[in-house]
């Protein structure tokens, strides 16, 4: 190429990248936003955050500006809530302020506004209000969910009790038992743990609870704009998606054939017969569409979260024995070894509930919540946030809070007790968020983390295949989810 083409390229790239630099720095000075790193042109602060524990970045960066800040995700700001009082003042205080829902692109490419999760405004308002008097009501006065818990409880012992003592990747079999009570919920159904479209589900959610944490996946997050038009690994979780979808459907499809108005068994049925009852309301939000999305939402939420808790909890307690002995000690006082473990038997194990907190407390499964977003434009604190912001509540902040939890890296049933043994309840506990956006599922999470556990210790000794100083701990990976590491162990018959 001629030198002076060469020269005159450079300068035009030069000079481009300098307006640019320029036009991008005086935008970003105009935004009055809460104080924060300065970001770069088109890739914000991310190489000031380590993509592989960005809550724990996130914590870093809040310690420097404060407890509210502005981080730069590629070219959009992001305002951080870090600690209980900031969380508190917006998700409970201000609660309908900042109760719209955050974009994560990859999924607002999927869901489109639709589903319980991903959805805003009054067609949110409308699926959560419906979704929880459902949750909370269902079956019309049928079984009741405890009910559904404890038989899968026993169904889970008979497949525990298969591995004969041997090593085994608890993964599957702990997904099972969750997967099957949310799908008694949604369907009437229930699948044996042996079922290959069942096991089909089990893995392609569990692939894509691991795909949410990729570094391609964040990628896309990021650069939406970009990554669209590239192969790699978000195009397999779109397509897992678009699996469970069809699954769902044709579950729908099943169940509109034999409706039942004075006998509806399930969610669906509910579901369907809401929109039975809006058909002429054009502006109605029941349609397939939401129903589909939104029994993914469920099937998905309730599905691997529990699982992956019960994963880690097992983890946890086998790491250290003192706390499986004293919960053995509580079983055998309170329950025996041949009742049931019922809900009701919390008030009378408080060790045993502490434990379960501090499992979902240490854990820390999603350590920022799902992005919020502020409805309106909002003076919060001394701060000036436009309408559209995304607003992410870091819970991890609150759940290793030192002044609230000693030593909070540590694995500490203690944290939930008081000194004569009594368990002590903390407005800090918060694994499933606080306020309009909190969890519909944190009641049947609760129920079924504390029956499977106690149903499993009932009836085994955990035993690791190592000495237990040397259990790893430490998660896979710690992005959107806390992901928990690969292991085995032996379950002893007691």
């Amino acid at each position: 190429m001629d030198p002076w083409a060469v020269t005159t390229l450079t300068l035009v790239v030069c000079v481009s990248f300098l307006v640019i630099l320029s036009l991008w720095r005086k935008d970003y000075k105009g935004r009055k936003l809460p104080p924060g790193p300065a970001p770069l042109p088109l890739i914000g602060n991310l190489l000031q955050l380590d993509m592989k524990d960005f809550s724990t970045s996130l914590c870093k960066l809040s310690e420097k500006y404060g407890p509210v800040i502005t981080v730069y995700v590629g070219s959009q700001p992001m305002v951080i809530l870090h600690g209980y009082k900031a969380l508190k003042e917006a998700l409970i205080d201000q609660g309908d302020i900042f109760g719209g829902r955050g974009k994560i692109p990859i999924f607002d490419d999927i869901y489109k506004g639709h589903g319980i999760v991903f959805s805003h405004g009054e067609k949110w308002k409308q699926i959560r209000r419906f979704s929880l008097m459902t949750l909370r009501n269902f079956g019309m006065g049928k079984r009741s969910i405890e009910e559904r818990i404890q038989e899968e409880a026993q169904f889970l012992l008979e497949e525990l009790r298969k591995t004969n003592g041997q090593p085994f990747d608890p993964t599957f079999i702990l997904g099972c038992a969750p997967c099957n009570v949310i799908s008694s919920i949604l369907f009437h159904q229930r699948f044996n743990y042996d079922n290959e479209e069942f096991l089909s589900m089990m893995r392609i959610l569990n692939d894509n609870f691991i795909l949410l944490n990729s570094p391609v996946v964040q990628l896309y997050n990021n650069f939406p704009w970009l990554f669209r038009y590239f192969p790699g690994l978000h195009k397999i979780f779109f397509s897992n998606i678009n699996i469970l979808k069809e699954f769902i459907l044709e579950k729908t499809k099943k169940h509109q054939e034999i409706l039942d108005p004075n006998n509806l068994k399930n969610y669906i049925d509910c579901f369907l017969y809401k929109m039975k009852q809006d058909q002429k309301n054009l502006e109605s939000v029941f349609d397939l569409e939401n129903l589909a999305i939104t029994a993914m939402d469920l099937f998905d939420a309730g599905t691997e979260t529990t699982s992956s808790t019960l994963r880690y909890g097992l983890l946890l307690i086998m790491k250290h024995p003192e706390v499986q002995d004293k919960i053995h000690e509580e079983i055998d006082r309170v329950i025996g070894q041949h009742r049931t473990p019922s809900i009701k038997d919390k008030l009378e194990m408080p060790y045993t509930e502490a434990v379960m907190h501090e499992i979902q407390r240490y854990v820390n499964l999603t350590p920022f919540s799902l992005p919020h977003q502020v409805t309106c434009d909002t003076q919060f604190q001394q701060y000036f946030i436009p309408k559209g912001t995304t607003v992410l509540p870091l819970l991890s902040s609150v759940l290793f809070d030192p002044k609230e939890f000693p030593n909070p890296h540590e694995f500490d049933p203690g944290h939930f007790l008081n000194k004569d043994g009594s368990f002590r309840k903390s407005d800090y506990f918060m694994p499933f968020s606080i306020g309009k956006r909190a969890c519909v599922g944190e009641g049947l999470a609760k129920m079924e983390l504390f029956l499977f556990l106690v149903t499993i210790l009932q009836n085994f000794t955990l035993k690791s295949t190592i000495d237990t100083k040397e259990i790893n701990i430490k998660p896979c990976s710690t992005g959107l989810f806390t992901v928990p590491p690969k292991f085995q162990l032996c379950l002893l018959p007691r």
